[in-house]
């Protein structure tokens, strides 16, 4: 019996089991997924999280009765998506716009719409010139490595053309120079002369020639001065101020085989500055450039002389054929014995001697051309070359007359007084210095000695001498003023 009591609400509950799950499907017999239903049960919330609310003041509801509020069953509370799920959306921006139209836009003065803060607000920098890739980095580089090989490229073409040019000169003047000369291109290095047969280069752009051997003369030093073409910058500054190579020519005659006199001619302008540069020409001939029409000499040069019989006896027929002929190619022959260069320039003063001269013929040549030369140019200067040798033998000829020899030997013994004269004074001040000196070195020899003695004996001695000395210059000044009452 009492089984039976706990057995009775088992079957009623397994009675009531069927019941309850008919009910549950009941619910989903239209097909509607569980996962739809979910969905759609927190539809009506989705608007209201997404878009903020916004706090208006308005009238209060009435308030709808209890009784009055429908009860839906669960399928009406369900809402079914719509084919476009934006529609729902664009109700609410609708709603949202017609709740802020009934505000006044008065009331928002001075708001102003700012930029989303996800708005990206990176300014992106262009990379600096330094450190790019490219070839304009490095422009800077670039001009130098050019400027570079530019100047190297000069370097050796203008010093290949310097020595064409030189070697040319050498081969169009080899033979009248050997036929004049015994040697011909001692280079100096051997103590016994012999003759090279080539000329001597100094540098890029100088070449030396020495010929010895010959009567009246003690040798002959040919030096070739050619523009500095293997210098780029000596190029760029020739562009603005063209010039020409030039040979120069020194020729040092022996002291028995040229009369004293001094002797110039050339260009005006080149007379002009060899008068204010060189020593013999300053002092010997104080005048202002002559003009050489006298001797049918072209307008274009002057002529320094000494004297004027040394200027009849200089410029015979055949000089001054050489002359004009090649007047455009001569900047000056300049026939010195008392050659000793350029003026000496001392801060100090002038020095005490006179300076050592040298009997000599001094030849400039202008190479044809400006700049512009060829090795074909070399060949139109082979007839200056003979009148340098017929100069040398004109000199050894020309003598001058006992006036002219007299004037001559005035005209160096008043450059010599000249000479004492401006140092004299100089010359009282290094005899003074010496002076002391020596009373240095004597007073210090005094106070050396250790004898005391002896010290004594040797400063009366010294006293004594300085007392003789004064008695000697008073008894001179006596004799001064006996002789001149």
């Amino acid at each position: 019996m009492r089984s039976c009591l706990l057995l009775l609400p088992a079957l009623l509950l397994l009675l009531t089991l069927p019941d309850t799950r008919g009910r549950y499907n009941d619910d989903f017999d239209d097909g509607e997924d569980l996962a739809e239903f979910d969905d759609n049960d927190f539809a009506e919330f989705e608007d209201v999280n997404e878009d903020p609310t916004v706090e208006v003041e308005s009238e209060p509801s009435p308030k709808l009765a209890p009784s009055s509020i429908p009860v839906e069953d669960d399928e009406d509370e369900a809402t079914v998506e719509t084919e476009d799920g934006q529609d729902e959306f664009e109700d609410a921006d609708a709603q949202d716009q017609d709740m802020y139209s009934k505000y006044d836009k008065d009331e928002f003065e001075g708001y102003e719409k700012t930029n989303s803060p996800f708005k990206d607000t990176l300014i992106y920098q262009d990379v600096p010139a330094h450190l790019q890739n490219s070839w304009e980095s490095y422009y800077m580089e670039i001009l130098m490595v050019t400027g570079l090989l530019a100047y190297i490229m000069n370097y050796i073409i203008g010093k290949n053309k310097n020595s064409r040019l030189a070697q040319a000169w050498f081969n169009s003047h080899r033979e009248l120079l050997e036929s004049n000369f015994a040697l011909v291109g001692d280079d100096g290095t051997s103590k016994e002369a012999t003759s090279t047969g080539k000329l001597n280069q100094e540098n890029e752009h100088i070449y030396n020639l020495w010929c010895s051997g010959r009567v009246c003369c003690e040798g002959m030093l040919i030096q070739l001065k050619f523009l500095k073409r293997q210098d780029l910058l000596n190029v760029l500054a020739r562009m603005m101020r063209p010039t020409c190579d030039q040979v120069q020519i020194k020729v040092t005659l022996n002291d028995e085989d040229m009369d004293t006199f001094v002797f110039a001619v050339g260009s005006r302008k080149a007379m002009s500055r060899l008068q204010k540069e060189m020593q013999d020409l300053s002092e010997f001939c104080g005048d202002k450039p002559k003009s050489g029409a006298k001797y049918g000499l072209p307008d274009s040069l002057s002529i320094l002389s000494e004297m004027a019989e040394v200027t009849d006896g200089v410029m015979d027929s055949k000089m001054v054929h050489y002359i004009t002929n090649h007047a455009d190619k001569i900047e000056s022959i300049h026939f010195s014995d008392q050659f000793s260069g350029p003026k000496v320039m001392q801060e100090e003063g002038q020095p005490l001697k006179l300076p050592e001269t040298k009997k000599t013929l001094l030849f400039t040549f202008n190479v044809p051309g400006m700049g512009n030369t060829s090795p074909k140019d070399m060949d139109s200067l082979v007839p200056l070359m003979n009148m340098v040798i017929y100069s040398i033998d004109k000199v050894k000829k020309l003598r001058l007359n006992r006036e002219g020899k007299l004037k001559a030997d005035r005209n160096r013994a008043r450059v010599e007084e000249n000479f004492l004269k401006q140092t004299h004074a100089q010359r009282q001040e290094a005899a003074q210095t010496r002076r002391e000196e020596k009373k240095r070195a004597e007073k210090e020899r005094i106070m050396n000695e250790e004898d005391p003695e002896r010290q004594r004996r040797l400063e009366e001695a010294a006293q004594r001498r300085e007392q003789k000395k004064l008695e000697k210059k008073q008894m001179k000044m006596k004799q001064i003023k006996v002789k001149a009452m």
